[in-house]
């Protein structure tokens, strides 16, 4: 690299760092605005029916159902349950907290193979099908939450305006270092872009494990059918809930996600799919993503110009302090210091590869990614 070329590129990555850290700086910010909301106090118990899609034995899987049965809800609540065949080792589990907990109103759904590749979608709808009440929590296998989640969220929902929000989720890892690792990039970054764009721009879309909404706005916005081909389903529901003109928020309710114990192949391959995915259902956005990412620019600056060392310590500075109020303030969990640095490298490298190919592998099947978001089956 020649000595003009080098000033050049040395002086794109001081103006991507300066833009990371502005960035870092109004996540701060509105993670500040969003804890200064005051919490809802109910004032009815409206009717809830809880929408759970199982497949398979997740890590914790009898736990993590079991807080959804021991919810402390004045208010009616039923659980609906969808599995595709009767076999699935979920059933025996769910099998023993039925019987354990005969006073809570719930339903086992055998919904079959979906005859789309969205398998999630595929259940919910024919859950909300099944549904007695209004107002959905849709929650997937690997949620842990407290007793207090319908009383929150119902509290929200009291809100005529309101019809989708999200939960924020902690990532609780497994025993793996590559779990930890991710939980901690989940536990710092997600939460910071999604505070950032709710100050900016208001909830225009929602995300996550966990989602609640009307039953008659998904109706509005043209039902299952209209998502069952996104990969991101949940993105898009509140997506088009916006453009259809009903409120979509972020709620106080922090859910637990149970990541588990994963090797480094199946934590890459989740990483790739999550990058993909992303790159296809919001080019711009995951573009910007370089803004997100102070610590590998500054390193790279410093490498190229040992002289600007102390751009690389405000990085620092900022990254970690950014990294606190999410993981701690927010999200109510504990930093991983020692894991930080190596999570925002490996995310850089991760967020490079996610510009590469247009096929993923999810649940033992391969998809081939289209350019709106959907997915389908690639062919061998």
């Amino acid at each position: 690299m020649t000595p003009s070329v080098s000033l050049v590129f040395a002086a794109l990555l001081a103006l991507i760092l300066l833009g990371s850290l502005v960035f870092t700086l109004l996540s701060i910010f509105a993670a500040q605005r969003y804890l200064t909301v005051p919490a809802r106090m109910p004032i009815r118990s409206e009717p809830v029916s809880i929408l759970k899609p199982l497949a398979g034995f997740d890590e914790g899987l009898e736990e993590n159902l079991r807080t959804f049965f021991e919810q402390d809800y004045e208010g009616d609540y039923e659980i609906l349950f969808a599995v595709r065949t009767a076999e699935d080792p979920a059933v025996a589990v769910l099998g023993k907290l039925r019987a354990e907990y005969p006073g809570v109103l719930n339903r086992l759904l055998i919904v079959g193979e979906p005859p789309y590749p969205n398998a999630k979608v595929w259940s919910l709808d024919h859950m909300m099908r099944e549904a007695k009440y209004d107002l959905l929590v849709m929650s997937d296998s690997d949620i842990r939450v407290t007793p207090t989640l319908l009383t929150t969220v119902a509290a929200e929902f009291e809100d005529p305006l309101i019809g989708v929000a999200t939960c924020p989720y902690r990532a609780v890892p497994g025993a793996s270092l590559w779990s930890k690792l991710e939980a901690t990039g989940m536990n710092t970054d997600f939460i910071a872009g999604i505070l950032t764009a709710r100050m900016l721009e208001g909830m225009k879309f929602a995300v996550g494990p966990t989602i609640v909404a009307r039953k008659h706005v998904i109706e509005d916005i043209g039902g299952w059918d209209r998502v069952r081909e996104y990969l991101a389903e949940d993105f898009v529901i509140g997506q088009f809930a916006g453009q259809k003109g009903h409120g979509v928020m972020l709620s106080s309710y922090v859910i637990e996600h149970r990541i588990g114990t994963s090797t480094f192949r199946q934590n890459a391959a989740h990483r790739i799919r999550w990058t993909r995915s992303t790159r296809r259902s919001r080019p711009a956005g995951y573009l910007g993503q370089l803004f997100t990412m102070p610590l590998p620019v500054a390193l790279i600056l410093t490498a190229l110009r040992p002289d600007f060392w102390p751009a690389l310590v405000c990085a620092v500075m900022f990254r970690y302090s950014a990294a606190w109020v999410m993981s701690t303030l927010v999200l109510r969990g504990r930093l991983a210091w020692h894991l930080l640095p190596i999570e925002d490298l490996m995310t850089f490298a991760f967020w490079i590869g996610g510009f590469f190919g247009n096929t993923i592998l999810w649940r033992g099947r391969k998809y081939r990614l289209l350019k709106d978001g959907r997915f389908v089956l690639a062919k061998e």
